[in-house]
């Protein structure tokens, strides 16, 4: 077992018992401690969606997820640890545990995932079928409440000024549209304005966590989305298309434009906000174009799938196809299902995350965050 696997399953056995501790007295943070609460999609779940009622669409709770390092599914879109798994690790906290896990403790101390796969910032962004971001804020606030209760009002309001706090949100929003009908695309709303509506709802998001003493924000921007490949087998129907020439890619890229403005503007509003944005779409262009300079061997096909590119979501024989391939090495792959990143993958992005230099994230860094007092 790795240095990096006893590290992670040892923090996991100190986080499984604070869940199962039935006592709600002297909880206390430990010193110089930095608390991480998670927001987002399936590139950060690691597990709410296994306790709603949603589709198989939005679930991995069976093999091959979750087989390199869990060697069972744990609901992580990945052969094992996702993006927030290694943030935790970097910044020395367990394995942060998904909000709806009913064993979790109810303290919170280290932070909390709300992170559900499907879920958007719009509230109609699979409605009824995953967790939005105004409801995972929601579920925060109650976290803020509790935290309050169990540790008084400075000790919370402390933790809650320290924490960092990520989003990976935006992409379910402009992607759906593509999926539910490749053939004739109807967007919603004319493009900017559906970008508009979408950083609006972020934004506010981010306002109700400042309410709650949240100061520190981390943020990876939307992937170029014609580049997945399931949405590249959906709507290019062929092999040798460009990526980035679809319309859903350049919708992103307005997105990406227009988002840090929003935060330039919010950091002029909210005095001590702070925040990094880590560019998840150059980033996973660089990785899928020159695989073998960071150690890849496959930056366009998915690990485990079938059709073009293993693109037709069929990971897993749960999704209406039973049909589909798992490769032999998937630490070689960029992609471990037709949308998600292979556990190697996610640990490529983290670390770009926590720190990057100026080329890759904006602002900051998370490692600068979590040290920024």
């Amino acid at each position: 077992m790795s240095v990096l696997a006893v590290y992670l399953l040892s923090y996991s056995v100190l986080i499984s018992y604070l869940s199962l501790s039935h006592s709600t007295d002297n909880i206390n943070p430990p010193e110089n401690h930095k608390a991480l609460f998670i927001f987002g999609d399936s590139l950060f779940d690691v597990g709410n969606n296994d306790y709603i009622n949603t589709t198989t669409l939005l679930q991995a709770n069976f093999p091959p997820y979750g087989e390199t390092f869990f060697n069972y599914p744990t609901g992580r879109f990945s052969d094992g640890l996702v993006i927030p798994d290694f943030i935790a690790e970097y910044a020395k906290l367990p394995l942060i545990q998904p909000y709806l896990n009913p064993g979790y403790c109810d303290h919170y101390i280290y932070g909390v995932n709300f992170a559900s796969a499907g879920a958007g910032a719009l509230v109609e962004t699979n409605e009824g079928l995953a967790i939005n971001l105004k409801a995972q804020v929601n579920y925060f606030k109650q976290i803020s409440k509790q935290l309050r209760q169990k540790l008084g009002e400075v000790e919370a309001r402390e933790l809650l000024s320290k924490a960092v706090y990520i989003f990976s949100i935006g992409g379910n929003d402009y992607g759906t549209p593509f999926l539910a009908n490749s053939s004739a695309v109807v967007l919603p709303y004319p493009p900017q304005q559906f970008v508009h509506f979408v950083i609006a709802n972020i934004s506010t998001a981010i306002k109700e966590i400042y309410d709650q003493g949240g100061r520190k924000f981390g943020f990876v921007n939307v992937g170029p989305l014609n580049c997945f490949p399931l949405l590249r087998m959906a709507i290019n129907k062929t092999t040798t298309s460009a990526c980035l020439e679809e319309e859903a890619s350049a919708i992103a890229r307005l997105h990406n434009n227009a988002f840090p403005k929003m935060l330039e503007k919010l950091e002029k509003q909210l005095m001590g906000f702070t925040y990094s944005i880590m560019d998840f779409y150059g980033a996973l262009i660089e990785l899928m174009n020159y695989p073998s300079k960071y150690g890849f061997e496959e930056g366009n096909v998915a690990c485990c799938g079938g059709g073009p590119y293993r693109g037709d979501y069929s990971c897993g024989g749960k999704r209406g196809i039973k049909e589909y391939e798992v490769c032999k090495n998937v630490d070689k792959y960029v992609f471990f299902d037709s949308l998600h990143p292979t556990q190697s993958a996610a640990q490529h992005f983290a670390k770009l995350m926590w720190s990057g230099n100026r080329d890759i994230t904006e602002n900051y860094n998370l490692e600068r965050l979590f040290n920024y007092s």
